[in-house]
């Protein structure tokens, strides 16, 4: 036992000698850098970037170059009306052509256009779908390193409750063997000092798992690499106001950006549906040669080259009542993406509703919890003297020492909640990445 605790408090006390030491801007810089699902969704990015084309939209023409050879073998037998028969065997023609094409829908009832806009609103759409890939990645991130932090000060907590455990043990141990304390007294303070050594124990568990989804998050190979944190308190934001916060949702959230970019393309879709109620002019060119050789007939050699050249210009007439039925329910689409972005609105009312209630409650539970660990270090300190001298029972050092250890406890996640319900308002008003990058002096991180 005496070599399983030693190692605890090893483990404990020890620090990784020339190991860099990261802040949350520096995990968030190589997350954004090398986590997986970023490079997947900027690549997805770039495919809209590279759709939104005049070319992809259909406003210019296009060229087609083609070239043929052809031919055939035939055995004729031929029979005149006066009886007389002719019969050739292998009789073989040959014909071969090469040209260029070129065909241009010149309008199409401003679908092209339509076409266009919705391609650059996808290209939008694949910037926005990335901001908020990286936002949510960011708040992830930042999460699990302020979780990462209240781990590590849990368990600084409980190993200092375990030296305070082995002290009383060794008090026990000593007035034990002088005979001034039962052995009740000296059990007692082993089962509270074991209890204390398996608190220890599981925590660094946690300290651990902590540590490796922090390290899977920033895409490190080695997902069990030691990193040190700059960090070693949390210290909330207490500059946070409301009505900016939702001055900012309404005009940066990415959820609500989307919602509209969904609107838009509704609408595009819808004028896309209207163009077929206008004609459409279409022209077309080519040039080409062609050469057709002949074993029987007038000619034996036939070539052709030379420009051709059309226009086609049409309407639909009537399809079946499909259109009306089709602009109908792009109207109907307008109309619901318009009520989704109200319901999301809504919903984005009542977040920052709760979590501007949780995070100011959280500060005063976090100004009360700084006080109740002051006193409780007092009256350890008074209680250990104590029972120094006798004059306190060892139930009673307990009390002492797990009041201490659960007000400090308190406050690590009154610290760890408050820090959450900041992240989470930060990332509804679309202002989570200046955990990047924060303002000097109004942003307390």
């Amino acid at each position: 036992m005496k070599k399983i605790i030693t190692t605890i408090l090893v483990i404990c006390g020890v620090s990784v000698q020339g190991q860099e030491v990261l802040s949350l801007q520096d995990c968030i810089a190589i997350g954004l850098e090398r986590n997986y699902s970023i490079r997947i969704v900027r690549n997805e990015q770039i495919i809209s970037d590279n759709n939104a084309t005049l070319g992809n939209a259909g406003y210019l023409p296009t060229l087609d170059a083609s070239g043929g050879f052809s031919g055939t073998v035939n055995n004729h037998y031929d029979r005149t009306h006066e009886g007389d028969k002719v019969t050739t065997k292998g009789v073989a023609n040959e014909a071969a052509s090469l040209g260029l094409d070129l065909n241009w829908t010149v309008f199409d009832g401003f679908n092209i256009q339509a076409e266009y806009e919705r391609l650059k609103e996808l290209k939008r759409m694949g910037e926005l779908n990335t901001r908020m890939t990286i936002e949510d990645f960011v708040a992830n991130l930042a999460g699990e390193y302020y979780n990462l932090i209240r781990q590590k000060t849990r368990l600084h907590n409980l190993s200092t409750t375990l030296q305070f455990s082995k002290e009383r043990l060794r008090i026990a141990e000593e007035r034990y063997y002088i005979g001034t304390f039962s052995r009740l007294d000296f059990q007692q303070a082993k089962v509270d000092f074991n209890s204390d050594s398996s608190a220890v124990l599981n925590q660094l568990e946690v300290v651990h798992t902590s540590r490796t989804r922090l390290n899977q998050l920033m895409a490190l190979e080695n997902v069990e690499e030691p990193i040190i944190l700059k960090d070693t308190t949390i210290q909330p934001n207490i500059f946070l106001d409301e009505v900016d916060l939702w001055r900012n949702t309404l005009a940066a959230n990415a959820s609500l950006l989307i919602a509209q970019k969904n609107r838009t393309l509704s609408e595009l879709d819808y004028k896309k549906v209207k163009s077929r109620n206008y004609p459409y002019v279409r022209l077309n060119a080519g040039y080409g040669y062609s050469g057709n050789w002949y074993e029987t007939g007038t000619y034996e050699l036939q070539r052709r080259l030379g420009l051709s050249y059309g226009i086609t210009v049409g309407i639909n007439l009537y399809d079946g009542m499909n259109k009306r039925r089709e602009q109908r329910n792009a109207r109907l689409q307008i109309e619901n993406q318009g009520l989704r972005i109200q319901d999301l609105e809504l919903d984005l009312r009542a977040d920052m509703s709760n979590f501007w209630m949780a995070y100011l409650n959280n500060l005063d539970l976090w100004a009360l919890e700084k006080e109740n660990v002051i006193v409780a270090q007092d009256n350890y300190s008074i209680a250990i003297e104590r029972y120094k001298v006798g004059d306190l029972a060892g139930i009673e050092l307990r009390d002492a020492q797990i009041s201490l250890l659960e007000a400090e406890e308190r406050r690590s996640i009154t610290e760890y909640a408050t820090k959450l319900c900041e992240i989470s308002l930060l990332q509804l008003s679309g202002q989570i990445m200046t955990y990047l990058s924060p303002q000097s002096g109004s942003m307390g991180y």
